[in-house]
Formats: structure tokens, C-alpha cells, sequence
């Protein structure tokens, strides 16, 4: 991760962490760089949340790129997972979705995707940080050099179509519900789901640029849970700002997690013979239950570091089709090359209807293990990261655990931070292991 970029975009409070400036300035990047790799006008594409921030973002970012003389190309309110389908299919030399996915309203982030609409390469946002800085200079465009802003809602109008053309069953009497978070999927989610066929039930669709994610969406699926089972619903599904990440709701409340996700669809492939290379990709963080019961049913996995930045690539580099995280960012490498909620709704939607089982039997199979997880403030991450003894005493309660739970210990991407997690048959036991470990980082000085 770079200065300003991390596994997720530059991200931070508007006009405080992230400003306007900075928006202008990766903009007048990305415009010249293109423009001149290619010896071409550069051509890119933009979309936005519904946070009231994101149009100034917008503005500053069409003034950049059109300044460089690129061509800016307005999808307008979108999903990020659109932005990533129309860079990749539209010929754009790469695109940019301006959001914060599940952060409040008053912060916003800039997220870039190449031509193939895959997260951009380290390289080339270390370019652009260097720019931000100061370190390099780029000249203006001049005359008829300077680029224009073209209205591109149509780009989204296509990916709507995209997903809708995905599904293999109609959603005819399946009563089906929504909620968009106040954010980016407020239309789009609807469209589909009524163009196939649901009895569609949306909550939390009415964005006012200040309450995207507040009390609503992913973050708080209370809210979905107490909806679906009042209006006896089938199923319901909630996205967090961006629609970049799903999580489920079954017809009798429940939560259905990333990892229960991952699961329900990984064995609906391996069933027909599409599971390739027979894996899952997972995060670390993924529960216990989880690969146990991808065990019972011989499904395999790997475990990437935390962001669904680290989880595709993978994906790519072997060959996987399937990965995730337990928050929802699931990947369908064959359709996507991002995490999309919506289309994550209707893959779901399809093993139920193939099956003709509700998601709670679907989703039973995972049963997750109590789990307990303490951040420890340390003078240095790796120092106790690799003190003997701590690397003992975990040792330790992984032979202690053995087949029935595991330990995990790592340092924070962002804070002075060590995080223990053990997960296990009860939360007593989870509780007294994460001690042991902390009681010898503290012994051993470690701690802030």
C-alpha cells in the first residue's frame, strides 16, 4: 500500500483526508498518462454513490481529466462493480468509481480500474502519488486538445441488461427484498429483479446524499431481517454503498453471511462440474465453520490476506472461479472481476430455484464456531510479531485446538495494532486462549 492509496482506493473524509484538489490532480494524471502511453485521447469513465460529496468529486475529476485532454465519460449514480463491466466491454483505458462503499456519508474515496476493469496496478498508483506530491509535473492540454464530458448513463442502462441476461430462471412469485442502503444499487437493484420477474421489496431507496449506510444496508442487516420476516418474504439481500458486497437474509430472519455464500455456491459448481480446480479462496478471516464444512463435502480452499484486492488475484494466478470474504465481497471470476452485490443476489437466487430448497436449508451446513478477537496496542507490530515466545504460546493453542478451532494472529494494514482471534467450540474457551497469547505479549513488553 502506497501513501494515499490503500487496498481499496484513496480513501478518507472529503475535503479533509481526500479533497477536491486531489480529485483534479489524479484526474489531470490518469488523463495525460493515458493519452501519452497511447499517443491517443484517453478515454475513461466515472461513476458515483449517492453521498453528497460524490459530485463535487465528479466535477474535480472531469476538470482534471478533460484539462489532460482525456475524454470523461458520466455513468452518474452507478454501482462500482458497473464501473468495472463497462471499463472492461466499452473500450475505456480504464475507469473510476468515486464511493466509500460502507463508510458514512461525510467519507468518500477514489477507486481506479485498468481497460480490463480489474483494480489498478501498484505501479501506476504510486505514479499518480508521486504527481500528488509534487515529484512530477504534467503539461496541460492545449486547443483542440481539450477533452469533453460525454453523458454516459447508457453505459449503466447496459450493465443492467448485462445482469439481467445472466439469469436462467424466471423470479416469477418469489417475494424478494431490498435494501439498497440509500446508496448505489436504490435503481439499479430493482430494475433487475422486476424485469426478472420478483415481487420486489425495497427498503432504504431514498438517498438525500447524507444518509447513505446510516442505520441501514449491510452494515446493519437488522433491519432487512425484522423486514423479511414481517412481510414473509423468500429472501432478502442487503448491499452496503457501492453494491460491491451482498449479504443475505433467509425467509426466517437469518443472516446469511459471505462464508455461508461461498459455500451455498461452491457446492452448487462442484455439483455440475464447474468448481475448477475443486477450490474456494477464501480470507483469513473466514470462519471455522466454513472449511469444515467445505471439508465434509471435499471441497478445498485457500486463504488470502484480508481485502478482496488479494482474493482476486489469487483467483487469476490459479485459475479459481469462486472466492470471497465472510463481509459479502463475493467474486465470480467468470462473469466479474469484482465483487458485486447484485449479481451475487441472483447467483443465490439460482441455486434456490435449481434446488428448489430455501435459502435457511441452503445456508445449514455452515454452522459457524463462537469467535473472539482483541487488538492489542503495540510499540512494534513486528517485533512481537515475531518474538519467540508469543510465537510459543500460539503455537500452543493451535495444538490445544487441533481439528476443532483455530488461532490467528496479525498485524493491523493501518494501526500500531496486533489482532488475536480464536475461534472454537465456546466462547469460554476462545476467550481464555486469546488471554494466554496477550498475557505473553504483555510479559514480554510488547505492548504500547
Amino acid at each position: 500500500m502506497g501513501k494515499y492509496f490503500g487496498t481499496d482506493g484513496f480513501r478518507g473524509e472529503a475535503n479533509i483526508d481526500l479533497t477536491f484538489d486531489h480529485a483534479v490532480k489524479i484526474g489531470r494524471f490518469l488523463g495525460w498518462y493515458y493519452g501519452k502511453r497511447l499517443n491517443k485521447k484517453a478515454k475513461v469513465v466515472i461513476g458515483k454513490d449517492t453521498r453528497r460529496s460524490s459530485y463535487m468529486f465528479e466535477y474535480a475529476l472531469c476538470t482534471g481529466l478533460t484539462a489532460s485532454g482525456a475524454d470523461a465519460y458520466i455513468m452518474h449514480v452507478t454501482t462500482t462493480p458497473s464501473v468495472s463491466y463497462i471499463a472492461r466491454t466499452d473500450d475505456f483505458d480504464c475507469g473510476i468509481m468515486i464511493s466509500a462503499s460502507h463508510n458514512p456519508y461525510y467519507d468518500n474515496g477514489i477507486k481506479i480500474v485498468n481497460s480490463n476493469g480489474e483494480k489498478m496496478d501498484e505501479e501506476t498508483l504510486l505514479e499518480i502519488e508521486d504527481y500528488l506530491d509534487g515529484k512530477t509535473e504534467v503539461p496541460l492540454a492545449k486547443r483542440d486538445e481539450i477533452g469533453c464530458t460525454v453523458d454516459y448513463a447508457a453505459g449503466r442502462n447496459r450493465y443492467i441488461g448485462y445482469l439481467i441476461g445472466l439469469s436462467k430462471y424466471s423470479f416469477k412469485n418469489i417475494k424478494v427484498g431490498i435494501d439498497a442502503a440509500n446508496g448505489s444499487a436504490w435503481q439499479i437493484a430493482k430494475s433487475v429483479f422486476d424485469a426478472i420477474g420478483a415481487k420486489t421489496y425495497v427498503i432504504n431507496a431514498e438517498p438525500d446524499g447524507l444518509n447513505i449506510n446510516k442505520d441501514c444496508g449491510s452494515t446493519h442487516i437488522e433491519h432487512l431481517q425484522k423486514f423479511v420476516v414481517e412481510n414473509g418474504l423468500n429472501v432478502g439481500f442487503a448491499y452496503d454503498g457501492d453494491a460491491d458486497r451482498c449479504l443475505c437474509v433467509d425467509e426466517h430472519g437469518n443472516v446469511v453471511t459471505g462464508d455461508h455464500i461461498l459455500y451455498i455456491y461452491g457446492l452448487y459448481m462442484k455439483e455440475r462440474g464447474k468448481l475448477l480446480n475443486n477450490k474456494v479462496v477464501t480470507t483469513v478471516m473466514s470462519n471455522f465453520g466454513l472449511y469444515k464444512a467445505l471439508d465434509a463435502v471435499g471441497i478445498e480452499y485457500e486463504k488470502t490476506k484480508v481485502g478482496d484486492k488479494y482474493v482476486y488475484e489469487n483467483m487469476v494466478k490459479n485459475g479459481h472461479r469462486i472466492g470471497g470474504e465472510q463481509s459479502g465481497h463475493i467474486i465470480f471470476s467468470k462473469y466479474a472481476t469484482t465483487g458485486d452485490g447484485i449479481l451475487t443476489s441472483l447467483k443465490l437466487m439460482e441455486v434456490m430455484l435449481a434446488k428448489k430448497k430455501p435459502m435457511s436449508e441452503l445456508a445449514a451446513p455452515v454452522k459457524f464456531y463462537p469467535q473472539v478477537l482483541k487488538n492489542v496496542k503495540v510499540k512494534s507490530k513486528p517485533d512481537a510479531q515475531n518474538d519467540a515466545d508469543v510465537q510459543a504460546a500460539v503455537k500452543a493453542v493451535a495444538d490445544a485446538l487441533g481439528d476443532e478451532g483455530r488461532i490467528l494472529v496479525r498485524e493491523s494494514g493501518t494501526e500500531p495494532v496486533i489482532r488475536v482471534m480464536v475461534e472454537a467450540g465456546s466462547d469460554d474457551t476462545c476467550e481464555k486462549y486469546v488471554d494466554d497469547v496477550i498475557d505473553v505479549i504483555r510479559e514480554k513488553g510488547h505492548i504500547l
